[in-house]
């Protein structure tokens, strides 16, 4: 299950429970509608906090109140609005950084060394696999996790748009290549879990995204990059409504 937890808001809002053997908890943090998600593996209470960043007190407050030990962080990608918080995660825990090969040289060097992964990589959180999906785009080495029914998506798939690529190591093409690629290769029922809160609601399926999202409905490689790098800017604003037939 996901349970939403506003700025570390103990009073969270719980969705309905997700089969298998594993909770997503919730903290939307800082100035850019943060999305920090915290794994829980039910049955060893270990926990993965994904892009901790803002509030480490309202994270570490949340893993007290769930009874979970934190072992794992996972970044979706090396942006300080996604990382600012690893240092003070380190700081309290002994976990174990998490971030795709491909995003190494962009990763703070102050920061200890990450277990370097590829996409179809697989980490195990007690019995909760967690499957790295290397999504470019937004940077060389964004990354997507599967979590059973749950796709975080980080900056690369939001609730009706999608990261920007006009920062260093963005690449329209790319990020045409992996939204197509979420499109067609995975299950439509999965549930969304972005890494801001851009859009008109939290969450959505990917099923919704593919038929609304003006982003995953362009099928022509060209179209989409005027439309990311030039025009969509200039006519849509947050939050993002959805634009379907």
């Amino acid at each position: 299950m996901t349970s939403f937890a506003n700025h570390g808001n103990s009073d969270s809002v719980r969705l309905a429970p997700r089969p298998g053997s594993y909770r997503i908890h919730t903290c939307q943090l800082g100035p850019m509608d943060n999305f920090i998600y915290l794994i829980e593996d039910v049955e060893s209470s270990r926990g993965a906090v994904v892009d901790p960043a803002w509030d480490v007190p309202a994270i570490l407050d949340l893993a007290t109140a769930q009874g979970i030990q934190i072992t794992d962080i996972l970044l979706t990608h090396s942006h300080h609005d996604h990382i600012n918080g690893v240092a003070g995660i380190l700081d309290a825990t002994d976990a174990q950084v998490h971030l795709l090969k491909a995003e190494a040289d962009f990763y703070g060097h102050n920061l200890p060394q990450p277990a370097l992964h590829h996409g179809g990589d697989i980490l195990r959180l007690g019995k909760t696999p967690i499957e790295f999906l290397h999504t470019p785009g937004h940077t060389p080495g964004s990354a997507c996790y599967r979590v059973e029914d749950d796709l975080i998506a980080g900056d690369t798939l939001f609730v009706f748009g999608c990261g920007r690529c006009d920062l260093p190591g963005g690449d329209p093409k790319q990020m045409y290549d992996s939204l197509r690629k979420l499109r067609e290769n995975l299950p439509w029922y999965l549930r969304l879990l972005p890494g801001h809160d851009y859009g008109v609601k939290p969450t959505s399926t990917l099923q919704e995204q593919a038929e609304c999202n003006p982003f995953m409905r362009i099928h022509d490689l060209g179209r989409f990059i005027r439309y990311r790098m030039h025009d969509h800017d200039q006519v849509r604003h947050p939050p993002y409504a959805p634009e379907c037939d």
